[in-house]
């Protein structure tokens, strides 16, 4: 049976609309909580078959953070995603998965910056981002439009790693989606909320919110997804259907 190994890093940051699509496979869904000190997964060793698909998410702590005794378990989770991509399996990063995975490879994440002078951003809310490639191109992208509109809720840029595919793009950030070879994925958006498990998010990161977008941020971000929320919910669908079909397909090679 398929697996589905979630590395969780905060509590209202769940795999979501992940698990729920993956379940719908029959597949099975694990979750390990490195920050409530449980240990994460072995390695797998290269050329050694593997049911097991990796999901690392997101979290507020960051690439910088690497080094951090607050964050002991961040060095080793660098290194089991490093192990798995050179194993040539299964992984998919979401925000700071997607900013381990750059850095694993050889990239990098960064304080993202916009205007000149250079002033850092907070990308937050609802905001599209558009597509660098064709899906005749990529798979992964078949039936969505040239852009999409998805959930941001960032401060910080990918730097690419050598080899990487860059595959989305925003009107602030350019490192939105990303490929390496045929087997893992990086997102900096967030495909898995769902509107229930947003309200979580504005409760708990109010103030964050509100310093990016000012003082109606909360309410923006409710009203702009109650109002997309039938597009959103489609696009999100299909495109992790997309991503779950390609990772289960490095199973199978």
């Amino acid at each position: 049976m398929t697996e589905l190994l979630v590395i969780q890093h905060l509590d209202r940051e769940g795999p979501g609309r992940f698990a729920g699509a993956a379940r719908a496979r029959g597949w099975q869904v694990s979750v390990c909580r490195p920050d409530r000190g449980e240990a994460l997964p072995a390695a797998t060793p290269n050329g050694t078959p593997t049911d097991q698909v990796l999901l690392v998410l997101g979290g507020p702590m960051g690439v910088a953070d690497l080094g951090n005794d607050a964050f002991p378990w961040l060095e080793a989770e660098l290194e089991l995603i490093r192990q798995r991509v050179e194993a040539q399996q299964p992984v998919l990063g979401i925000c700071l998965g997607a900013q381990l995975l750059a850095r694993a490879m050889g990239g990098d994440a960064v304080p993202l910056e916009v205007g000149e002078p250079p002033r850092p951003l907070r990308e937050v809310g609802w905001g599209a981002v558009t597509w660098t490639t064709t899906a005749e191109q990529e798979a992964v992208l078949q039936g969505l439009a040239a852009s999409e509109l998805v959930l941001h809720w960032h401060g910080d840029r990918i730097v690419l790693p050598p080899g990487a595919t860059l595959l989305a793009s925003s009107l602030h950030c350019v490192e939105q989606m990303f490929r390496i070879g045929r087997h893992a994925w990086g997102l900096q958006f967030h495909l898995e909320v769902t509107p229930e498990l947003l309200e979580p998010w504005l409760l708990q990161d109010r103030a964050y919110v509100i310093e990016a977008l000012g003082a109606d941020g909360v309410e923006r971000i409710r009203r702009d997804g109650r109002h997309w929320q039938a597009s959103t919910e489609r696009s999100a669908t299909l495109l992790i259907e997309n991503l779950l079909s390609a990772l289960e397909a490095c199973l199978r090679r």
